[in-house]
């Protein structure tokens, strides 16, 4: 099918079927700004740039400006820690074996931020990419071929603006035309990855980035054009609406779905994607505590509530300018990697059922077989109010060795847990159950 110049024909493509079945991927926040890594407690650190001169800055950006100037100087500028950019310490073998060894299906590497700087050799930006001057390294070249000895895809971050190039401040459609797509056209030809997830949209309609025009080509001409999957992010119009899957970024709040964030994932008729730090930020916050991240199991429940919605869920780590992933970040990703090998089959590939009314309980499918999980220690009972009796049907306890009795509760499946030793469980923080005939 050839897809033509207008939303209604791009949007008719279908999201390729094996995102709706990976549910799992790793979102990579690393440049300049994490050199200073440095936000307020909840801010995001890779807008440090733009706080240093933006007009009319709020009272967290005056904080920004007050670190900058007594920790580096009041003339100290953005591009002055392009030499402080070094990632000695970069292994992307290392990266890749952890992003395997965490269940993730895909990563998003950020290519380029807000600040216009690339993580790749370019020619739509000389002198302003890790090639050519602070650390010397193509970071997408090296991730890529380091992933593709794996089953994690390569995938790609990359903002539609810059803060400070000159022709977007000049004119943003010509800087579309002349620099954005031209960049894209190449980013995506010589890395050919597998998700494309543009970003810093807001301020134009799509008409002005010529979204339209670079989907026409993706669609239709690209190398990657029978499996890249692009977000919705493609103009002040599009959010939810236009574009590949759909997303919303930290749409917990405290834990708990916020209104126009999760809960609007259940009225979406295509895959889409929740995206968050494991902290208040995505670029490394060197002054983030233990206490402001979320808990192994507080991942592990947001990323089965999002599966039984339908969605996916792209976790975030900031890597620090040595290149090191945090130890804590790598703890909670081999967290959630090791709950994945017991339960990933109740997770990958599934489609959502039902939601259910108990808080407690969340629900996945795949074919002819239900996934129950249970969001607190089973034992003693659990009616599933959502799930029709059947004499036939049987339950498995995953990770367990427990084979939990089935009764009818007023023409519903109840749960009877047997007395066992919880240290003999294989599994933690969420506990799925099978049942099947």
């Amino acid at each position: 099918m050839k897809y033509e110049n207008n939303w209604e024909s791009l949007n008719s493509r279908p999201v390729p079927q094996w995102f709706a079945d990976a549910k799992f991927g790793i979102f990579i926040h690393w440049g300049l700004y994490s050199v200073p890594a440095y936000a307020p407690i909840g801010h995001y650190a890779e807008w440090y740039g733009w706080t240093l001169d933006c007009p009319d800055p709020t009272d967290a950006q005056l904080q920004f400006r007050d670190f900058h100037k007594k920790t580096y100087g009041e003339n100290f500028k953005y591009e002055d820690f392009v030499p402080m950019f070094k990632a000695e310490a970069f292994d992307a073998e290392e990266w890749a074996d952890l992003f395997q060894k965490s269940g993730a299906k895909y990563i998003n590497l950020v290519s380029k931020h807000h600040d216009g700087y690339c993580m790749y050799k370019t020619e739509h930006a000389p002198w302003w990419n890790s090639a050519d001057v602070g650390p010397h390294k193509d970071f997408c070249r090296e991730l890529k071929d380091a992933l593709d000895k794996t089953d994690v895809k390569f995938g790609v971050y990359h903002s539609v603006y810059e803060w400070w190039h000159p022709l977007y401040l000049k004119d943003p459609e010509e800087y579309a035309v002349k620099h954005l797509i031209p960049m894209l056209k190449e980013l995506i030809e010589k890395y050919q990855p597998a998700t494309l997830f543009t970003d810093g949209e807001w301020s134009h309609e799509s008409s002005v980035w010529h979204s339209t025009e670079f989907l026409q080509w993706l669609y239709n001409e690209s190398s990657v054009k029978d499996f890249i999957v692009p977000n919705d992010r493609w103009g002040s119009e599009t959010r939810g609406k236009l574009g590949g899957n759909f997303t919303t970024e930290y749409g917990y709040i405290n834990g708990e779905s916020s209104p126009g964030g999760i809960e609007a994932m259940d009225q979406y008729d295509r895959p889409n994607e929740e995206c968050r730090g494991m902290g208040g930020s995505f670029g490394f916050n060197r002054f983030e505590k233990p206490h402001d991240y979320l808990s192994s199991k507080e991942l592990v429940h947001m990323l089965v509530d999002l599966v039984s919605r339908g969605s996916n869920f792209l976790l975030n780590i900031g890597p620090t300018a040595d290149g090191r992933i945090p130890v804590i970040m790598q703890q909670k990703l081999l967290d959630i990697g090791r709950w994945l090998d017991v339960n990933g089959e109740g997770i990958y590939s599934t489609v959502r059922y039902k939601n259910s009314s108990d808080e407690r309980i969340r629900y996945t499918k795949k074919g002819d077989t239900l996934y129950a999980f249970i969001l607190k220690f089973p034992f003693g009972e659990f009616t599933l109010n959502e799930v029709d009796f059947d004499p036939e049907l049987k339950a498995e306890f995953l990770g367990s060795g427990i084979n939990p009795v089935i009764s009818n509760d007023n023409g519903k499946v109840k749960l009877t847990f047997p007395a066992f030793d919880p240290d003999t469980l294989n599994t933690q923080y969420a506990y799925c159950i099978k049942l099947y005939k």
